[in-house]
């Protein structure tokens, strides 16, 4: 079975902007412009019962679509840079999407993530890219953003376990609910429409 995890796609704008980041920094292994995504929930590597009844619960999920953005670029690895990332815009929706994701993964059995959900995107894997090079690449960059865009969906994807940083297989979609608001507002154009 091969590893598994739920994750945001990135629109291929944003991704475009996204690869004017690529190139600049020695020792750095830049991530393929169509391998970048926000993971939710790492799951790994599952049996394929355990995979069914989480793609069961995912595809109840319930949720209306929302907007993200992209915003700075940082490393982690304070004292040694392991990996270059694109922060994403603060988004209580994302954040309670994650939760309820963590929550659906525990109760079929895995245990909780160790991590503290931090909203990326990686750039880069840094394998011998000294600080000093990684500090002056990240400081000319520091304004980076992209304009906000609308996410309809999450999907599970799987990875090889042998390639980090893709190439990424999307197994499963699950839609968002569109925003209600957005369809109020729709309606509302059309009737001024008839008037």
């Amino acid at each position: 079975m091969p590893r598994l995890f739920t994750a945001l796609e990135i629109p291929r704008n944003a991704a475009m902007s996204l690869s004017l980041l690529r190139g600049g920094l020695p020792g750095a292994r830049w991530i393929d412009v169509e391998n970048y995504h926000i993971t939710l929930r790492f799951i790994g590597d599952i049996d394929n019962r355990t995979a069914d009844e989480i793609v069961n619960r995912l595809d109840r999920i319930d949720r209306e679509e929302f907007q993200i953005s992209l915003s700075g670029i940082g490393s982690f690895g304070s004292k040694k840079p392991h990996s270059l990332w694109a922060g994403v815009s603060p988004s209580p929706e994302m954040n309670a999407l994650q939760a309820e994701i963590e929550r659906i993964c525990q109760r079929v059995g895995l245990p909780p993530d160790p991590r503290k959900f931090t909203p990326h995107v990686t750039l880069a894997r840094l394998k011998s890219s000294r600080l000093d090079d990684v500090v002056h690449y990240l400081s000319g960059r520091g304004n980076f953003h992209t304009t906000p865009f609308t996410v309809g969906r999450f999907v599970l994807m799987s990875s090889k376990e042998s390639v980090g940083g893709g190439p990424y297989l999307t197994e499963e979609v699950f839609p968002l609910q569109e925003s209600r608001s957005a369809w109020r507002d729709a309606s509302r154009h059309a009737e001024s429409q008839l008037y």
